[in-house]
C-alpha cells in the first residue's frame, strides 16, 4: 500500500526519544517536563468522591459548568477580566490538544503564521496538517527576546496568526510589556489572530507580573488562550486544560473541538471545579518553583555548564560552550549513556538547523533528585 505522509518531515518528539534514552540507561531525567513529586492528596481524593458518585458519564461539550464558572472567576480574580463561561471557555484534554483544535479551526491553505523559535514542537506539524505556511522568527539568544522590527517586517497580507508563548518552553524567557505593547501595535486594525500559549502562568519568578494577553482588551479580541492544569498542578497524566477566547472565535474553535474530543475526563472536570475555588491551590506557585529553580542554581556552583536567565517555567538552558565542541544532540545522549543524566537539547525547537551549545533541563523534581543530577554535572 502506498502512503502519502501528510509529515513527512515530522519525526518522533524530541521529549520522547530522551525520556526513552532515560529509561534505557536509568538515568536520571531532567528532560521531559514532569513533575516527579506527589499531587495534592485533596486534589486526588476530589477525583476519586467524583468517581464513587457517580460522575463518570460524558460531560456537556465545553465541560461541565461549575469547572467553566470556576475559570471564569480565577481570570476574574487573576488578571480582572470577564469571561462567559456558557459561551467563552471550552475545557480540553491538555493544552496541546487546545493549541491543535485552534490552529485547525482558524488556519486554512496558504494563511501564513508567525512562531518565534525555539518553539514548543506542536505549533509547527499542527499548522503544516491545515496547509498553513510556518514564518518562523528567531528569538534573540541569550536573552531569547523578540525583534519586533523583524516581526513588523515578516508580517504579510497572508499572516492569519501569531502564536505567542509566556513563560517560554523551552527557554525560560518572559514577555515583558513593551513586547504586548509592540504586538498591539502590529495586529490593531487587523484581521491577525494571536494564539497565547500560557500554560506556565504561574510559574513566574522575582517579583515579575506575567504579561497575559488577558490584561490587554485590545488582544483579548482578537486572541485564544491557552492553559493547562497539568502544569499547573503537577497533573501532566491527566491531560487537562482549557482555553478561553471571545465568544465569535469560541463558536469557531467548538465546532472542530467537538469532532475531534467532544468532551474530556468527567470526574477530573469536577475535581478541578472544587480545587479551583481555593487560590491557596495556586498562589503559592511562583515561589515554591522560584526556590526550586535558586536549588538547581546553586546546586551547580563550580560547574563549567553557564546557567542562562531563567524567569519562568520550570525549564532552565545550560550553556556548556565550555565544555565540549559537540553538537547538542550528540552532547546530550552522550550525557544520558556515560554520565546518567538525560536533557533536552534545544536545536530540536528549531525549524532550521541552529546549535548554541545549550541543553534544557527540568527543575520539577524534588531536591534530591537536582541534588544528585547536580553532582554528575559538575563533574563534567
Amino acid at each position: 500500500m502506498k502512503i502519502q505522509s501528510k509529515l513527512p518531515n515530522t519525526k518522533t518528539s524530541i521529549f520522547a526519544v530522551m525520556s526513552g534514552l532515560a529509561n534505557e540507561c536509568g538515568a536520571i531525567n531532567l528532560s521531559q517536563g514532569f513533575p516527579n513529586f506527589p499531587i495534592s492528596e485533596n486534589l486526588a481524593s476530589l477525583v476519586n468522591e467524583n468517581m464513587i458518585k457517580g460522575n463518570n458519564q460524558y460531560a456537556p461539550m465545553p465541560g461541565i459548568l461549575p469547572l467553566r464558572e470556576a475559570i471564569s472567576e480565577k481570570l476574574n480574580r487573576t488578571y480582572g477580566v470577564s469571561f462567559n463561561p456558557e459561551t467563552e471557555i471550552t475545557i480540553t484534554p491538555g493544552a496541546t490538544h487546545g493549541l491543535n483544535t485552534i490552529i485547525t479551526a482558524m488556519i486554512s491553505k496558504g494563511d501564513e503564521v508567525i512562531i518565534f523559535e525555539p518553539a514548543y514542537d506542536s505549533y509547527v506539524p499542527s499548522i503544516e496538517l491545515c496547509g498553513g505556511i510556518v514564518k518562523p522568527i528567531n528569538l534573540v539568544a541569550p536573552t531569547y527576546h523578540i525583534n519586533w522590527e523583524e516581526v513588523e517586517r515578516t508580517i504579510s497580507n497572508k499572516t492569519k496568526m501569531i502564536i505567542m508563548n509566556t513563560p517560554h518552553n523551552p527557554t525560560g524567557a518572559v514577555l515583558r510589556e513593551n513586547d504586548m505593547k509592540e504586538l498591539i501595535r502590529l495586529t490593531l486594525n487587523t484581521d491577525i489572530i494571536v494564539l497565547s500559549d500560557e500554560v506556565y502562568e504561574h510559574l513566574i519568578f522575582d517579583g515579575i507580573r506575567h504579561e497575559s494577553i488577558l490584561y490587554y482588551p485590545e488582544l483579548i479580541e482578537r486572541s485564544f488562550v491557552t492553559a493547562s492544569f497539568g502544569k499547573t498542578f503537577h497533573t501532566t497524566g491527566w491531560k487537562m486544560g482549557y482555553v478561553v477566547s471571545p465568544k465569535e472565535l469560541m463558536d469557531e474553535y467548538r465546532k472542530v473541538h467537538q469532532f475531534s474530543v467532544f468532551t474530556c475526563n468527567t470526574p477530573m472536570q469536577w475535581a478541578f471545579a472544587a480545587f479551583l475555588k481555593d487560590p491557596n491551590n495556586y498562589d503559592y506557585l511562583p515561589m515554591f518553583y522560584q526556590e526550586k529553580r535558586d536549588f538547581m542554581i546553586d546546586a551547580l556552583q563550580g560547574s563549567r555548564f553557564n546557567i542562562l536567565d531563567c524567569k519562568g517555567t520550570y525549564f532552565m538552558l545550560l550553556d556548556y560552550s565550555k565544555i565540549t565542541d559537540e553538537n547538542e544532540m550528540d552532547f546530550a545522549v552522550r550525557l544520558t549513556k556515560e554520565y546518567g543524566v538525560a536533557t533536552v537539547p534545544v536545536s530540536p525547537f528549531y525549524s532550521s538547523p541552529i546549535d548554541n551549545k545549550t541543553l534544557r533541563i527540568c527543575f520539577a523534581k524534588t531536591n534530591e533528585t537536582l541534588l544528585g543530577a547536580a553532582e554528575i554535572l559538575k563533574r563534567i
